[in-house]
C-alpha cells in the first residue's frame, strides 16, 4: 500500500512539475497550434477561389488547396511540438523508419495516391468529361489521389483505383457520348429525301449536342434496304433518353414523308418438271 501510495506521489509531482515549468508553454502551443488551422483553412480556401477566378480545373484547385493547407498546419506542429519540451529529431527518424516499412505494406495503396498526383497534374481528364476505361465509362465527378468517381446515367457511381486508368488506353470524349443508330429504307425510296428527312428530325432533339452536327448517310445496301446510318453526339447523363428520342422521331419523320422502313422478304419460285 505504502509503495503505491509512493508511486502516486511521484507522478503527481512529476506533473505537477511539468505544468509549472511548461504551463505557459502549452497555453502559448495550443494558441499557436489553433492559429495555424485556421490560417492553414484560410489560405487553402484563397488559393481555391484565386485557382477558380484563373479557370483552373476544379480537380486542380482543391489540390492546391489541400497542400498549402497541410503544409502550414505541418509547419505550425513543427514548430509547437519543441516548445511543449518535445525533441523532434528523434520522430523525424522514426516517422522515416515506420516511413519504409508502411511503404513496403502499403504499395497498392501508394501507388494508388502516385497515379493520382499524376493524374491531376497531367489531365488526361477533367471533371465533367466522359471517358472509358478499363471497359468501364461514364462521367468524371471527382478525382482524388487515391481514386477517381464517375456516375452514369442511372445515377451509379461508379470508384476506380488510380492505378487501374494511369498508363491504360483512355477514351476522353468530353462532356458528350456518340450514339450510333441505324434505319433501313426501301430500295423504291430516294436516299437523299430520307437523308435530308432524318437531318431535319434531329435537329431540335432535346439532349443532343449544339456544338457537333448530326452525320446522316448511307451506310450500307443490305439484302431488303438501304441502311442509312446516323452519328450523333448525345449529353452522356440522357444518353438513352435521347436514344429513344432520336428513334421515334426518326420514324414519325419517315412515315409522314412516305418513306417506307421495308422488313426482310424472301420470294418463292415453284419450277414445274
Amino acid at each position: 500500500m505504502e509503495q503505491e501510495l509512493e508511486q502516486v506521489s511521484q507522478i503527481y509531482n512529476i506533473v505537477v512539475e511539468f505544468l509549472v515549468e511548461y504551463s505557459f508553454q502549452i497555453v502559448g502551443a495550443i494558441i499557436v497550434l489553433i492559429f495555424g488551422i485556421i490560417i492553414g483553412r484560410k489560405i487553402g480556401n484563397l488559393i481555391f477561389s484565386l485557382c477558380q477566378k484563373k479557370e483552373l480545373d476544379a480537380t486542380l484547385s482543391r489540390f492546391f488547396a489541400s497542400c498549402a493547407r497541410v503544409a502550414i498546419i505541418a509547419a505550425t506542429v513543427i514548430v509547437v511540438l519543441p516548445k511543449l519540451g518535445i525533441q523532434i529529431t528523434p520522430f523525424i527518424a522514426a516517422i522515416g523508419a515506420v516511413g519504409l516499412g508502411a511503404g513496403l505494406a502499403l504499395q497498392g495503396l501508394l501507388s494508388n495516391y502516385g497515379a493520382g498526383l499524376s493524374i491531376i497534374i497531367t489531365r488526361p481528364f477533367i471533371v465533367g468529361d466522359t471517358i472509358k476505361v478499363q471497359g468501364v465509362a461514364g462521367v468524371v465527378e471527382e478525382v482524388h489521389l487515391a481514386h477517381t468517381i464517375l456516375t452514369n446515367e442511372d445515377s451509379v457511381r461508379i470508384t476506380i483505383p488510380n492505378k487501374h486508368i494511369l498508363g491504360e488506353i483512355i477514351h476522353n470524349s468530353q462532356a458528350d457520348s456518340i450514339l450510333e443508330l441505324s434505319v433501313g429504307i426501301a430500295y423504291s425510296s430516294d436516299p437523299k429525301q430520307a437523308i435530308t428527312v432524318l437531318q431535319e428530325a434531329l435537329e431540335n432533339i432535346e439532349g443532343i449536342s449544339e456544338q457537333r452536327t448530326p452525320q446522316v448517310g448511307i451506310d450500307q445496301f443490305g439484302d431488303s434496304a438501304i441502311d442509312i446510318a446516323i452519328r450523333v453526339w448525345v449529353k452522356t447523363e440522357k444518353f438513352f433518353e435521347t436514344r429513344y428520342r432520336c428513334n421515334m422521331a426518326m420514324h414519325d419523320a419517315l412515315a409522314k414523308n412516305n418513306i417506307a422502313i421495308p422488313f426482310p422478304q424472301r420470294e418463292v419460285r415453284m419450277l414445274a418438271e
